[in-house]
């Protein structure tokens, strides 16, 4: 029988995958100010993948269930996207490998694990203008929520705030990684897409958490 964190495991997994197939064409406007505009089309293609083929996910725990995604992912996103989000799931999978219950605290460990991983595949870090620049301020909120005691659905919010306003900071920052820095100055005046992207989605979870089955 699948546990409650496993379960919502689940939901967090479902909700990505909805809201970048629902975002498609706003992540790609937005990386196409700068970028080469195909953050939303790759992200897209691969939780397409993950919600066509969701019922046939290994589900014997929660770390193997999370990195089946991530290679379902790897598989699909194009350009940097892929090692990138795909990293980020193998990462937070392998730290909790045959476990099917997890807590807050191992929530924030699997993020922190998560942003290393990032930082080590795609060489970057917080102040370059990427999406660590709202998943690292997260990840804090997140912390900080759990040693107080906070409900999730609490723990959520105060999440989905600091990632929208850690997103929205990018917009005065310089790129220094990924296509985007090609740009040089230009950079500035736009947030970061995938920065963006964390922001959405955890403002997505924010909307549903009191709903999840």
């Amino acid at each position: 029988m699948t546990t409650p964190s496993f379960a919502d495991t689940e939901f967090v997994v479902q909700t990505i995958a909805q809201t970048c197939l629902d975002n498609e064409k706003a992540f790609g406007d937005l990386d196409s100010v700068v970028g080469d505009g195909d953050f939303g089309y790759s992200l897209a293609r691969g939780f397409e993948v993950v919600t066509k083929d969701w019922d046939s996910y290994d589900r014997s725990d929660i770390g193997t269930f999370l990195q089946k995604i991530a290679v379902a992912i790897t598989s699909r996103i194009g350009g940097t996207s892929g090692p990138i989000w795909g990293t980020a799931f193998i990462r937070a999978g392998g730290l909790v490998k045959g476990r099917d219950a997890i807590s807050g605290s191992d929530v924030v460990a699997m993020l922190r694990a998560a942003i290393e991983g990032i930082k080590a595949r795609g060489n970057a870090d917080v102040g370059d203008k990427t999406l660590l620049d709202a998943l690292v301020p997260m990840t804090d909120a997140i912390e900080q929520s759990v040693a107080a005691g906070a409900t999730s659905g609490e723990t959520v919010h105060a999440a989905a705030v600091a990632a929208r306003s850690a997103a929205d900071a990018t917009t005065t920052m310089l790129a220094k990684r990924g296509r985007a820095s090609y740009s040089g100055e230009r950079s500035i005046g736009s947030p970061d897409a995938g920065a963006v992207a964390v922001a959405v989605i955890l403002e997505r979870l924010d909307s549903v958490w009191a709903d999840k089955p």
